[in-house]
């Protein structure tokens, strides 16, 4: 018995030592942080947050891959609990909803074809490229209904799937799901940052509007009378609908693919009739915001483009304070064009409903002079965008005869030139002078800031020494002077401190590495000061934020992302940037809302970097070359008084369409995608039904 008892004993004794060596050999740390959030997710193991099951998604919010409200099952109160455990706090999430991009289905198409007895929209396009003919359309074999865990997605009669908004959650597994990335996540913000890719099914109009409007969207609610909701599709991405309508020089018409048959319709006169309407019956028609951020940006220029930045800005979420120098806004639109081209009270009805959008207007308020980028930043203000136009904004401003600083230490290189040795436009230089360009100038310029006191100048030149085509012995002299010449540089940040400029950073163009020289003036060889981006960092070099009150504001500027059709292009003065004003005020709302979506970027940690296959002008699209089934219909002439008439009986030119004549044009239009379109048999059939 007590051999057996010992036995037995000895046996409790290995096991145990083999356990308690077994749980240090195998054991698996449980991070708490990770725990304490699995523990306050539902447990319901959905796939929504885009994780296979809550104790994934758990990790990735612990691991900060994941936001603390990406739970679609939990509400505000879970996110808010969570981001409490992270020591977080989260804004108000704006929802995200899942929306087809495709108008145009399988059974309407004219050619149709079988995929020999395939259910799935992934195998068809792996074997058969999808439609065969169209590489964007829908496939409309409902792969995303059978996978949408919440029933929220049912298919149409035409084949197209429909989203039921009141059960969509948001959680993108549609979108996983759909090879040809015909159904995606929307959301205010996610249409106001987004850039066309050729995964998009866009139109040829669309493609050349500057602003990317929705062109077709709009055209086919007026043809239904729904004029409020064509200027809400309108304003989605253009806020002067009333004014554009009167200025626009249509390059959308000039792409309108009627005019393989006839002539194009007349997409601008229709954006103008729809937007009359909702003038004349006072009755505002606005496009969505996200949840208010209480962000506040500052917009230095109250024209187009900085209005254009303030109303996205606004529809962000966020807090914008436009800061015009002038007593009136509008900018250019309305000292430059004649009243019977643009009314005052149309342009005075735009700028109003960019106001009711949530933007604050100051006039009378000129940086440099009432107010400066480190004040500004110093108020709370989280980002300042500068707007401020070029020399023709600059020539109504002062009368030609003023010479600005807007941001510290940079000025025209024209202005320092003008000045000359005697400095008569007392411009500060200081000890490091960097001039960005001006090869032809470059050594008056060298000789005028030396005379005025520079120590170190650096001559910043994008093209690469051999290609600029400069005279030797002058970059010789340059050189033998003290000037440091940089070949092949794009100048891509600026530091600065309280009302300083510090340093600039500029990258080599080849090999794409940065640089940071010291610098107290940068002297910038264009016609305007480059829209720039400035925000407050914790420290000299910009690489923490956090200042603490009392000490000095460092900032750093940085310019917004590109125009797509330039996005090869880096840093200040690229090929696309503007050197005066824009050539047309709807390309000053596409950069409006670039800059608008590059300050929300920027404050979200988000990078500027421009999407895969993004179009441009080197991208090619697939197209038609010709028609079938479309016979020619006139196009409707815009009503117009001459010149000599005008008066207050006709107070404009252009008249304006009648509700019988922009619904007869908006019929012309033939609902294009990227090579679909609606023939005469279907287009006589909608108007049946309507």
């Amino acid at each position: 018995m007590i051999a057996a008892i010992l036995m037995m004993g000895g046996l409790g004794i290995i096991i145990g030592s083999g356990l308690a060596v077994a749980s240090r050999v195998f054991y698996v740390y449980v991070d708490p942080l990770v725990e304490k959030i699995d523990d306050l997710l539902p447990g319901a193991n959905c796939g929504g947050c885009g994780y296979p099951g809550c104790a994934p998604n758990a990790e990735a919010i612990a691991r900060g891959k994941a936001s603390p409200a990406s739970c679609v099952a939990g509400g505000a109160d879970l996110a808010e609990a969570i981001a409490a455990v992270m020591g977080m706090t989260v804004e108000a999430k704006e929802p995200d909803i899942a929306r087809p991009g495709c108008t145009y289905s399988v059974e309407k198409a004219a050619k149709k074809y079988e995929y020999a007895g395939l259910s799935d929209c992934q195998a068809a396009s792996l074997l058969y490229g999808g439609m065969k003919i169209c590489d964007i359309g829908c496939l409309g074999l409902a792969s995303c209904m059978r996978a949408c865990p919440f029933d929220a997605i049912i298919m149409g009669k035409d084949g197209l799937p429909i989203v039921l908004e009141d059960k969509c959650t948001g959680c993108g597994t549609c979108e996983r799901v759909c090879p040809k990335h015909i159904i995606k996540l929307s959301s205010v913000t996610r249409r106001i940052l987004q850039e066309y890719t050729t995964d998009d099914c866009t139109t040829p109009c669309q493609r050349a509007c500057p602003a990317g409007i929705n062109i077709c969207e709009y055209i086919r609610h007026i043809s239904e009378q729904d004029y409020s909701k064509a200027v809400q599709v309108i304003k989605e991405r253009n806020p002067f609908p009333t004014v554009i309508g009167r200025i626009c020089p249509r390059p959308c018409e000039n792409e309108c693919r009627r005019h393989l048959v006839d002539e194009p319709v007349a997409i601008n006169f229709l954006k103008r009739y729809a937007a009359d309407v909702e003038m004349e019956s006072k009755k505002r028609s606005q496009p969505f915001a996200a949840p208010a951020t209480n962000r506040k940006i500052a917009v230095v220029g109250g024209g187009v483009e900085g209005l254009s930045a303030a109303f996205f800005a606004a529809r962000l979420g966020h807090a914008p304070t436009v800061f015009e120098a002038t007593s009136q806004l509008g900018g250019l639109l309305r000292k430059a064009i004649a009243s019977y081209r643009l009314p005052h009270d149309v342009l005075d009805w735009d700028i109003e409903g960019v106001r009711e959008m949530g933007v604050n207007m100051v006039t009378n308020a000129t940086l440099g002079r009432d107010f400066t980028i480190a004040s500004l930043l110093k108020d709370d203000f989280e980002a300042v965008l500068l707007a401020s136009g070029g020399f023709d904004s600059r020539a109504e401003r002062l009368g030609g005869s003023g010479i600005e600083e807007p941001v510290p230490g940079v000025h025209l290189l024209i202005d320092v030139i003008k000045s000359g040795m005697a400095n008569n436009g007392k411009i500060r230089i200081q000890k490091d002078v960097v001039i960005a360009g001006g090869p032809e100038v470059a050594s008056i310029a060298v000789d005028i800031c030396k005379n005025l006191g520079a120590a170190n100048i650096s001559l910043l030149f994008r093209g690469r020494e051999e290609d600029l085509g400069l005279d030797p012995k002058q970059m010789a002299q340059l050189e033998k002077s003290g000037a440091n010449l940089i070949y092949n540089a794009s100048i891509t940040r600026l530091n600065g401190e309280d009302n300083r400029l510090t340093a600039v950073e500029y990258e080599d163009r080849t090999s794409k590495k940065t640089y940071v020289i010291a610098a107290d003036n940068l002297l910038i060889d264009s016609g305007r000061l480059p829209e720039m981006i400035f925000r407050r960092t914790g420290t000299a070099d910009g690489e923490e934020s956090g200042a603490q009150p009392g000490e000095p504001v460092y900032w750093q500027g940085l310019q917004p992302y590109n125009n797509p059709f330039y996005s090869e292009e880096k840093g200040l003065l690229s090929a696309g940037e503007p050197v005066t004003d824009y050539s047309a005020a709807i390309r000053a709302i596409a950069g409006g809302r670039r800059s608008a979506a590059s300050v929300h970027m920027i404050m979200y940690d988000m990078g500027l970097a421009l999407p895969e296959k993004v179009v441009n002008a080197e991208t090619v699209m697939q197209d038609v070359n010709e028609l079938e089934n479309v016979n020619p219909i006139k196009r409707n002439i815009m009503p117009a008084c001459a010149v000599s008439e005008v008066s207050e009986k006709c107070p404009e030119v252009e008249l304006g369409f009648s509700e019988e004549g922009a619904r007869t044009e908006a019929f012309r239009c033939l609902k294009c995608g990227i090579i679909c379109y609606m023939p005469d048999h279907q287009r006589r059939d909608l108007k049946k039904a309507g």
